[in-house]
């Protein structure tokens, strides 16, 4: 077992799945993840701001993704944060979950107001019966990725840091929504995606190509997400054009991947000026897909 948020899913936390995974294998035991649901922070610190990387049906995804055969989320209230870390490590790491061995790193803390450290877990595993597995401070080091810094990455739009931290494109999922239509006016079609978890984060305003896997097929589009100042919006949405692809998505779900910014935000002064650009944006768009999928498309700001 190894506990934690997971936000992410980032290289780091995948360097210590892979330790967990390949530790269960051999051990003929499962592997499994414990995380928290809302993070500590919303609840302890009422950070109503703080935004997650992945929602939680995106970590569990992510998670199986990686061979990780049982999560296990437990919810986080304030009263579950007054369990004592010897009450934790007994009744839930113990008796509950029946754990053999803990994969933690080394400065992992636990229990009430985080009061027990790893030496803590240590001696509590050798009266309850499990083993523990300290992830020494160079390793997590030398990783140096963290979801604070994959956060701040989005934040400015920088997609190609983040991506390369979260070692796969950024996601967002969402259901399509009837829009105003006004993209159709002026050959842009586009679909309105409603993200339903308030916690999530988005990146900055701006024009994005994304890709989605729609029935069976990979699907390429550029997104905006911003306040549509051309035509007065006060909302921030999230808008796809996709390229040779005019099906009815509305009321599907989609799993949009981020793959580069191309521009940031604009107001025009007219609908056919944003027009002209939408064609520019989509020609810049196409002649990147080839430049993501090789590892050397970068995003210049103009």
């Amino acid at each position: 077992m190894t506990i934690g948020t997971f936000d992410g899913v980032h290289l780091g936390h995948q360097k210590i799945l892979k330790q967990l995974v390949d530790t269960a294998k051999k051990q003929k035991l499962s592997s499994v993840v414990l995380t928290f649901f809302p993070h500590p922070r919303m609840v302890l610190q009422k950070e109503e701001s703080i935004q997650m990387i992945d929602t939680l049906d995106e970590k569990i995804q992510w998670l199986e993704k990686f061979g990780v055969d049982i999560l296990v989320v437990q919810p986080f209230s304030v009263a579950f944060s007054r369990t004592s870390a010897i009450t934790f490590a007994r009744d839930i790491l113990s008796e509950q979950l029946q754990c053999q061995q803990v994969i933690i790193g080394y400065d992992h803390r636990f229990g009430q107001n985080r009061e027990a450290t790893v030496e803590d877990l240590d001696a509590f595993g050798q009266l309850y019966g499990f083993k523990i597995n300290v992830i020494p401070a160079q390793d997590i080091a030398s990783i140096a990725v963290s979801s604070t810094k994959i956060r701040k990455a989005l934040h400015n739009g920088d997609l190609a840091t983040a991506n390369q931290y979260l070692n796969r494109p950024f996601r967002i999922s969402g259901t399509v929504i009837q829009g105003d239509q006004i993209g159709q006016t002026i050959d842009f079609r586009t679909a309105n995606i409603d993200i339903a978890e308030n916690y999530k984060l988005w990146p900055s305003k701006g024009v994005y190509v994304v890709s989605s896997q729609i029935d069976t097929v990979l699907c390429w589009g550029m997104m905006n997400i911003g306040n549509r100042p051309t035509v007065s919006g006060t909302a921030t949405t999230i808008e796809v054009h996709f390229f040779e692809f005019n099906q009815d998505l509305y009321e599907r779900s989609l799993a949009l991947d981020i793959h580069l910014k191309i521009r940031d935000e604009i107001k025009f002064a007219s609908l056919q000026g944003l027009k002209e650009q939408l064609k520019k944006d989509r020609t810049l768009c196409l002649q990147s897909i080839p430049k993501i999928l090789d590892g050397t498309a970068t995003f210049t700001k103009n």
